[in-house]
């Protein structure tokens, strides 16, 4: 197969992706067909004194640890064997172990919480619970997308006002012009972790903010720093969080009434005494990662539909075609990314067109413009 570097790199990386989730998907068959399931939610409730909303709490706590055991050796394959072999990595291994550690410290807690919220709505009320408990997730992704600025993303990164007063100046102008308000710009530190770019607007309200890679800003040049911030501007613009929030609560809401299918017809097997039985916790993520694999491709498509309408809006913007597509080329090689993915693998695994389907949208962009002796 005569494959170029990027797209080994990706297969590469797909193989693993896959290979992790098919591990962590068989344990969880493998606990609940044993009966371990119900015996471990039997130890919990022994250990825990009879307390349901404790049994609980230990219960997902044992799953989600054991299934971080099985995922680590993969993890460790993406995050540190591939990147140091395709010479993207610049972060030591100690660091790489720091940030897995900091993540589950903050995943476990939340993946607790939601296990006695979902499991207590099931005893509430077991008919609807799967509408309450969408609509409760839902609430918890808006909280993030306000709150991940100033509570998450400073876990992992370091971030520091921008100390370039003419790009800044720039950017906050632009900003502006789009109608949308943020706290500043910020240079976000990644060349200790790795030697691709990113930016990004994140927030919601006051906590929006500009965030700006520092491997970003060492190779673009401030024309091409503009036409990618104007591209994350749209998303605002165009309100396209509140829409990945909303199809992410259909997804969600599609996902929990079958989870309630399938828990229901499980009981009186695999030791599942009923609905509210936390022994049924597998099934429960089995179900919910099946809709999310089905559904996926839509997901997709919306994304990229999204995302089309923001590389518009970027040229309309600033009316530099060659500045976005020198981004686009520029990006594709510092991060290694895949110019023509196959229809496959561009509807399951990629949320944003092709870098090759980005540069010719900005060709016709300029024909259309009647800027043809703009050259890219």
């Amino acid at each position: 197969m005569n494959e170029d570097k990027a797209a080994r790199y990706h297969r590469l990386r797909r193989q693993a992706s896959l290979l992790e989730t098919l591990v962590v998907a068989l344990a969880l068959v493998l606990l609940l067909a044993s009966g371990g399931s119900a015996a471990l939610r039997a130890w919990a409730w022994a250990a825990t004194g009879q307390s349901n909303a404790l049994s609980i709490a230990l219960y997902t706590a044992v799953v989600v640890l054991l299934s971080e055991l099985l995922q680590v050796p993969l993890a460790f394959y993406q995050g540190v064997v591939l990147e140091r072999r395709y010479d993207l990595s610049t972060q030591a291994t100690g660091r790489w172990w720091g940030d897995r550690l900091r993540a589950l410290m903050v995943g476990l807690p939340l993946a607790i919480a939601g296990a006695v919220l979902v499991w207590s709505l099931i005893g509430w009320t077991p008919a609807y619970w799967w509408v309450s408990a969408a609509v409760c997730l839902a609430i918890l992704l808006m909280l993030m997308a306000h709150l991940a600025p100033v509570l998450l993303l400073p876990l992992f990164y370091r971030f520091t006002l921008l100390d370039r007063p003419a790009l800044t100046s720039r950017l906050v102008a632009l900003a502006e012009r789009a109608g949308t308000q943020v706290l500043g710009v910020f240079e976000w530190r990644m060349s200790d972790r790795t030697r691709k770019a990113n930016a990004a607007l994140t927030g919601i309200g006051r906590t929006r903010r500009i965030l700006l890679s520092d491997t970003l800003l060492a190779a673009h040049s401030d024309d091409e720093v503009e036409v990618i911030l104007a591209h994350e501007l749209a998303h605002h613009v165009h309100h396209d969080i509140w829409k990945a929030i909303a199809l992410e609560f259909v997804l969600i809401l599609v996902g929990f009434f079958l989870a309630d299918r399938a828990l229901q017809t499980a009981v009186g097997h695999f030791g599942i005494s009923g609905k509210a039985d936390i022994a049924g916790l597998p099934l429960f993520v089995l179900t919910g990662g099946a809709v999310s694999l089905l559904l996926l491709p839509v997901a997709n498509a919306v994304s990229r539909l999204h995302e089309r309408r923001a590389d518009r809006y970027a040229l309309d913007m600033t009316g530099n075609p060659a500045a976005f597509a020198s981004a686009m080329k520029r990006l594709s090689v510092q991060n290694l990314a895949e110019e023509r993915p196959s229809r496959w693998v561009e509807m399951f695994f990629h949320s944003h067109p092709s870098i090759a389907e980005r540069i010719d949208a900005a060709h016709r962009w300029t024909r259309d413009s009647g800027l043809g002796a703009r050259k890219l």
